[in-house]
């Protein structure tokens, strides 16, 4: 008779469904929301992002709440339909209501400088 721990049984059934649950997010490109987006100021300029990175304003990125780090995705501005694609790598917008905060760059590309927050569609390209 073999010796099985009973015990670590949940413990294997836990780490099975973390596993699962894992596996749809990653890559996923069926993500498409329509929100608020809003940039980054100066004042974050050459400060650590939530993936380790410093935050470039000159470069394509953005903080997403919930996409993995290099998810890739085109953030479309509604009021004017221009378009951008950046890479996620940090995490926010933490201000109710706003899904994706991008870059200045990607800002600048998108015609939201002035304004500051526009709706926009996130569709995710990985």
């Amino acid at each position: 008779m073999h010796n099985f721990n009973f015990l670590r049984l949940p413990l294997f059934i836990a780490l099975a469904v973390l596993i699962t649950g894992c596996a749809g997010q990653i890559g996923d490109s069926s993500y498409d929301e329509t929100g608020k987006a809003s940039f980054y100021g100066s004042r974050h300029a050459g400060k650590r992002t939530a993936s380790g990175e410093r935050y470039s304003p000159s470069a394509l990125t953005a903080a997403h709440r919930d996409l993995p780090f290099g998810t890739l995705v085109r953030v479309t501005n509604l009021k004017n339909d221009r378009s951008v694609v950046v890479r996620i790598n940090d995490r926010g917008p933490f201000v109710r209501g706003r899904i994706i905060d991008v870059s200045r760059r990607a800002a600048d590309a998108i015609g939201m400088t002035r304004s500051g927050v526009v709706p926009v569609r996130v569709q995710s390209l990985d």
